[in-house]
């Protein structure tokens, strides 16, 4: 049996491959905009759980007799969600207002296999450093934070940006082992059987 990954996301992937998992990689093809604008109503933990279900629904159907996992992540910062900033001048700015500051990534989970599924979203409270104009810069340009939610990484050059968190590192990387063991033993697998 094989564990299905929804997501065209190197980090979720190598979670998984870093706990000893080769996940299919499927990636699904949603118009996460337009979703959002929909979700604009709901809890920032709802809207995150919305964008994984949606990614995971979308791929399920392909693989009946095989986990397929869906998640997002954004960040929540003043009450507001924040996703990828795509650009250096976005990333420059969000790092102006987060730089010091405390907010929560969301990481929203769904995991389907067969007509069961798994629905859960992890929050993590990140401490961000009082990172340097420059550093902040140089940090941008450098391209790493621009596909990430929340603007950073935690695993590679980001790090050095990050005082603390408070919560599931692997969530904050974007996938919660945690949350996927969960999924797994509700439907009465183990872990054990993807290794």
């Amino acid at each position: 049996m094989r564990l299905i990954l929804a997501s065209q996301s190197p980090s979720r992937a190598s979670i998984l491959r870093g706990a000893g998992v080769e996940p299919v990689l499927e990636p699904a093809d949603i118009d996460e905009r337009a979703l959002e604008a929909q979700l604009a109503e709901h809890s920032p933990a709802a809207t995150v759980a919305a964008l994984a279900t949606a990614k995971a629904e979308k791929v399920a159907f392909r693989y009946p007799d095989e986990p397929v996992i869906g998640g997002d992540s954004m960040l929540l910062l003043d009450g507001h969600l924040q996703g990828k900033p795509h650009t250096i001048d976005a990333t420059v700015e969000r790092w102006r207002q987060q730089a010091g500051r405390t907010a929560q990534l969301l990481t929203g989970h769904c995991v389907i296999f067969g007509m069961q599924r798994h629905v859960e979203t992890s929050t993590t409270t990140i401490r961000f450093a009082e990172a340097s104009e420059a550093d902040i810069e140089a940090y941008a340009r450098s391209g790493e934070p621009l596909e990430c939610a929340g603007a950073f990484t935690l695993e590679a050059m980001g790090g050095w940006f990050i005082d603390s968190i408070d919560g599931d590192p692997s969530s904050v990387i974007g996938l919660s082992l945690p949350v996927v063991r969960r999924a797994l033993y509700s439907f009465g697998l183990g872990v054990s059987d993807f290794w």
